[in-house]
């Protein structure tokens, strides 16, 4: 982690060669290191990239390996679990020599984060990537939380996000994807 009076510029991150096999996100200018995913939410990751799979190209499809570019009063670049981009944004990354959704990009359509345990991944996924994602214009974003056993749909409206929670049995009910039969215990059951 950088120290705060050695903030980072975006410019900066970005030309970072990265040959550490480790995950980083750059929140208000300081370099964070990111642990490894408990094997559960690696797991409801992967599943949940599965189950779009079926209904979108995976061309479009992403799985922690593409990080955007988010804004705020100092540089911030998010690396969430999945993300379902649109046809024009696949274009643009594809141009691109780095896997960053740039700020001058359109914004994916979906955006789905799985929170880890602790107080400071909570208020990261439920506090601060909900304001950012916002001002992003993602529109609709998940939070999963295998500790609450509940899923989180925010749908962006007139640049605001409203929520939606799902427990149990719940149809999970998604307005980009409304052909997706998914119940938040199908989630998080595990050796599906």
């Amino acid at each position: 982690m950088t120290a705060a009076t050695n903030l980072l510029t975006l410019k900066a991150y970005l030309a970072w060669e990265n040959t550490a096999e480790k995950h980083y996100e750059l929140m208000s200018g300081n370099l964070s290191e990111m642990p490894p995913e408990s094997p559960q939410n690696a797991e409801i990751a992967i599943k949940l990239l599965l189950i779009f799979a079926q209904f979108i190209s995976p061309r479009l499809l992403r799985c922690k390996d593409t990080e955007i570019v988010v804004s705020g009063s100092r540089a911030t670049v998010r690396l969430p679990d999945l993300m379902v981009l649109t046809e024009n944004l696949a274009n643009d990354l594809y141009s691109n020599q780095r896997s960053t959704i740039n700020i001058d990009m359109l914004p994916p359509a979906l955006v789905v984060e799985v929170v880890s345990p602790g107080k400071i991944n909570r208020d990261r996924d439920y506090r601060y990537k909900r304001s950012e994602y916002a001002a992003r214009g993602i529109a609709e974003y998940w939070i999963v939380d295998p500790q609450e056993n509940k899923l989180t749909v925010l749908l962006l409206d007139h640049g605001l996000y409203q929520e939606n929670v799902y427990q149990n049995d719940d149809l999970i009910k998604s307005q980009l994807f409304p052909q997706l039969q998914l119940t938040v215990s199908k989630v998080f059951s595990y050796a599906d």
